[in-house]
């Protein structure tokens, strides 16, 4: 946002006009989300964001409301125009004070740019900040839009033209137009150029998730799908999977694929243009070995989750495409850190995990980040809320999967693949209910 600012012609001598552009769009949005609010209060700052809020406090008059630039308790409506995108860090005790009475007025909130006490470009909260009901946002989204817990702030998110051109960002968000750079099937296409996936994965007792990644592949346009588990796995998964090989492997005495499973292994690898390790895997010695050699004596492209996280060590010097697609329990395990530090830097979290482990990572999320060495940060937050349930990380794993088998980079595979299947998501009638398995249903649709 500043160096758009910075190229606006005769800036910083027109950044008044940018201003008047930006207190009139928030002076308009308030007017049309809450035309009946008579009584309007609104909290400004010393800087930039302070000035759009007085020109909305301006013009807000002359349309005939009672505006006070204060926190009047009578107020029907708050715009909130204390801090912005310039905040970082901790709040000062007045700063907070305005925050704590704003949050106790209890009426609906307008954010100009971004709430207070949220820090625009990370979309990290250090301590109390505001919850609007509405932010109006000038020229682009902001990081803070889309990622938590920044975003739960926002409320519904209003982005303003103020006449500046577009410049690059250090992340940037997913479309959905991201779609179009999936490989689809062809006259000349055979059912391995369209996309072969080894699947190893699952163990006794967790044998639905391998069959949620087989199927997610082969729903995600995958023209051949390998799954290989434990042997006393193999006849629940027999049973479920229909179009799949399914390959039964030598397994420890607690039902978990065993090391030396990988000899067994040969003729798929050799078939496979993808690997997809680790949902239902279980962890073991036997396991992190097998992991360990997958990863190592194969050039195959490979999306890494679940029990494959488990004690994994950088993959640095490989080659080929990886992926690993850790929640945010599994990622903190990862940098040795906790849950609730990374929750708290989702994004800084994403972006160190990618520099030590030497290749794209995904966290999971409703703002899903994927981060790989050297790239920008790219942020897919088209998942509803019907994605929060048990499975829909494994269909993630498939359908990155089998667009690594399509020949897409890590990043783009990642990517591609988290918008697939929040779109996927997003077509089911409801999302009350919502399951794994409706998403896989769905993606067909989806890629279409």
């Amino acid at each position: 946002m500043g160096v758009a600012e910075e190229a606006y012609e005769g800036f910083p001598e027109t950044a008044g006009e940018l201003m008047e552009r930006a207190g009139r769009a928030v002076a308009e949005e308030t007017l049309r989300r809450f035309p009946d609010a008579r009584r309007i209060a609104v909290v400004c700052g010393g800087g930039a964001n302070g000035g759009d809020g007085r020109i909305a406090a301006r013009l807000l008059r002359e349309a005939g409301r009672t505006v006070t630039e204060d926190l009047d308790p009578a107020a029907d409506v708050i715009i909130d125009a204390l801090l912005g995108t310039g905040f970082r860090g901790a709040l000062r005790d007045e700063a907070a004070a305005q925050i704590a009475a704003i949050t106790a007025a209890g009426v609906p909130v307008v954010a100009v740019d971004v709430p207070s006490g949220v820090d625009a470009s990370s979309g990290e909260v250090a301590g109390a900040a505001v919850v609007a009901a509405v932010t109006v946002t000038f020229h682009e989204r902001k990081l803070a839009h889309a990622i938590a817990p920044g975003r739960f702030h926002c409320g519904e998110v209003v982005v303003a033209d103020i006449g500046l051109e577009h410049r690059g960002t250090a992340a940037s968000r997913v479309l959905a137009e991201v779609l179009v750079h999936v490989p689809r099937r062809g006259a000349a296409s055979s059912k391995f150029s369209a996309g072969s996936l080894l699947v190893v994965a699952g163990s006794r007792g967790m044998t639905g998730a391998p069959c949620l990644v087989a199927q997610a592949a082969l729903r995600a346009d995958a023209g051949y799908v390998a799954v290989a588990v434990p042997q006393s796995a193999l006849a629940a998964v027999e049973a479920r999977l229909l179009e799949p090989v399914k390959r039964g492997l030598r397994e420890d005495v607690d039902g978990v694929v065993a090391a030396e499973a990988f000899e067994a292994l040969g003729d798929l690898i050799a078939r496979a243009g993808a690997l997809a390790v680790g949902p239902g895997l279980g962890r073991s010695e036997g396991t992190v070995t097998l992991v360990r050699r997958l990863l190592a004596e194969t050039e195959l492209p490979a999306v890494v989750d679940a029990d494959a996280l488990w004690r994994l060590e950088p993959v640095t010097g490989r080659a080929a495409p990886t992926v690993l697609t850790p929640h945010v329990g599994e990622l903190a395990r990862l940098l040795g850190t906790t849950s609730a530090e990374v929750t708290a830097h989702r994004l800084a979290s994403a972006r160190a995990a990618a520099e030590r482990f030497g290749c794209t990572v995904l966290l999971k999320g409703v703002d899903t980040i994927v981060a790989a060495p050297g790239e920008r940060t790219l942020v897919v937050d088209l998942g509803p809320p019907g994605l929060a349930t048990m499975g829909s990380g494994d269909v993630l794993t498939g359908v990155i999967g089998a667009f690594l088998a399509k020949g897409l980079d890590g990043r783009l595979a990642a990517v591609a693949a988290a918008a697939a299947c929040g779109i996927a998501a997003g077509l089911a009638p409801t999302q009350t209910g919502l399951i794994a398995s409706d998403v896989i249903a769905l993606l067909p649709r989806a890629l279409g």
